[in-house]
């Protein structure tokens, strides 16, 4: 077995050299899998979604309905608080109708993370609103999902909302 004065054969030396081009080459195209894609860059989809954020929550203090139906995909669910199912037509109807009107919605702590065409959406939301069976007044952690079509259109196709307890209050135990 011939010795090399470094401690490595050239043959090792070359692999060694090929791998390290190997993983340069894969690192590169890792950082263009976005745009072959199709998809923009990190900074500007959050951009995407932050704007389509506001737009959600200016369509509901508004309750503009035309808004938010171009926002939300034909076969979008939601669950309120309360437990409710809503499609698309349930939503847009409930504004529409008045049964629901939003007073206040303050939303802060948002997180975006994306997972290829899809991005989903975290916040806190302060709320104010008015409901068929009375008022609803608090703080709730939402969850809004977003997934990006052929055409390049963001669509909302999920959300989710839950009350945050109050601290120190503690939900009873049923067994």
């Amino acid at each position: 077995m011939p010795k090399c004065v470094l401690g490595q054969s050239s043959s090792s030396s070359r692999r060694l050299q090929s791998i390290c081009a190997v993983a340069a080459i894969l690192a590169l195209a890792a950082q263009c899998l976005p745009a072959l894609a199709g998809l923009p860059p990190k900074e500007d989809r959050r951009k995407q979604i932050d704007k389509l954020e506001e737009v959600w929550r200016s369509a509901v203090l508004s309750a503009n309905t035309k808004a938010l139906e171009a926002l939300l995909a034909d076969d979008y669910m939601g669950i309120t608080p309360s437990g409710t199912i809503q499609n698309k037509d349930d939503m847009l109807q409930s504004l529409r109708s008045g049964r629901v009107h939003f007073d206040l919605l303050i939303v802060s702590d948002r997180k975006v993370r994306f997972y290829g065409s899809t991005a989903v959406v975290t916040s806190l939301a302060d709320v104010q609103a008015k409901t068929a069976e009375g008022p609803i007044t608090g703080s709730f952690r939402y969850t809004r999902v977003y997934v990006r079509s052929a055409q390049g259109q963001w669509k909302v196709v999920s959300f989710e909302a839950s009350r945050v307890q109050e601290a120190g209050h503690k939900k009873s135990e049923s067994h």
